[in-house]
């Protein structure tokens, strides 16, 4: 994943730095420098990304998961 990928989902999931950050569970300052490629991306992001991708379409589907 580069940054141009981490941006792009970000934003096609209609999610703020702030909103994707906290989901993370990680500083929307980290998350800018990942997207500036200021701070190299964690390798294991795009799975954290695909699980929460998973979890956002449950919920759009069937309301809040626990």
């Amino acid at each position: 994943m580069n940054r141009e990928t981490l941006k792009d989902w970000r934003k096609g999931q209609g999610m703020s730095r702030k909103k994707l950050a906290g989901l993370l569970g990680v500083t929307p300052t980290a998350l800018a420098y990942w997207e500036w490629g200021s701070r190299n991306i964690p390798p294991l992001l795009p799975l954290a990304l695909e699980a929460l991708e998973n979890r956002l379409s449950k919920e759009k589907d069937h309301g809040p998961v626990s």
